[in-house]
């Protein structure tokens, strides 16, 4: 009689272990200033973004791909030439963030690495194209001219890939033998379409 019952204690055991290991599986945690996008193995990559909190899923049919949505700082090193043919060796900064509602085009088209696939070549990209554009002593003397031309354009193109600049600044440039560090107060900070942010790290909803 006692066997039976460790027996039935054991079988009931088991099934909540088991039951347990389902439920665990079938849930995910976004945390704060973070989205997630889920992919399907039948149906691929869902239109929905999800926000904070813990949600479901179905187990191995569904995953969750976990995008951070505050905002981030990156240093771009490029090395072009200006309009009389002068090495001009810029370092950008930028403080970027990816559109929320993108998320799984961003995804679909780029990747989870669309930071390192995007950001230096367009930076690349506007920095050749803009300083191609003045000579340079030009770059000295107009230098907010230039940061925010680099800045106007910069924020046109990364938005074509679902991408906000909250901060673009001109931190350092080496122009032949001349070495421009460039003050706090020339720094040209970007706001993009009212979500402004600056530093916080909060999420466009």
């Amino acid at each position: 009689m006692a066997a039976k019952v460790f027996e039935s204690i054991g079988k009931f055991g088991l099934a909540l272990a088991v039951a347990g290991g389902v439920v665990n599986s079938a849930l995910y945690n976004v945390d704060a200033g973070h989205r997630a996008v889920i992919f399907d193995r039948f149906r691929g990559v869902q239109d929905i973004v999800v926000g904070e909190g813990t949600h479901f899923l179905i187990p191995w049919v569904q995953k969750p791909i976990i995008f951070d949505c505050r905002s981030r700082p990156r240093n771009v090193p490029v090395i072009t030439g200006s309009k009389d043919l002068q090495n001009v060796n810029i370092t950008l900064r930028i403080l970027f963030r990816p559109v929320a509602s993108q998320l799984p085009r961003i995804f679909t088209s780029i990747g989870e690495d669309y930071d390192e696939r995007v950001l230096p070549s367009i930076t690349t990209e506007i920095l050749k194209s803009v300083v191609a554009r003045f000579d340079a002593g030009e770059l000295i003397t107009q230098r907010e001219l230039v940061s925010r031309q680099v800045s106007d354009d910069l924020t046109e193109r990364a938005a074509t890939f679902g991408l906000i600049l909250d901060d673009v600044s001109l931190n350092h440039s080496h122009i032949g033998n001349t070495t421009i560090c460039v003050p706090p107060s020339l720094v040209l900070v970007l706001f993009s379409g009212g979500a402004a942010m600056g530093r916080s790290g909060l999420v466009n909803p």
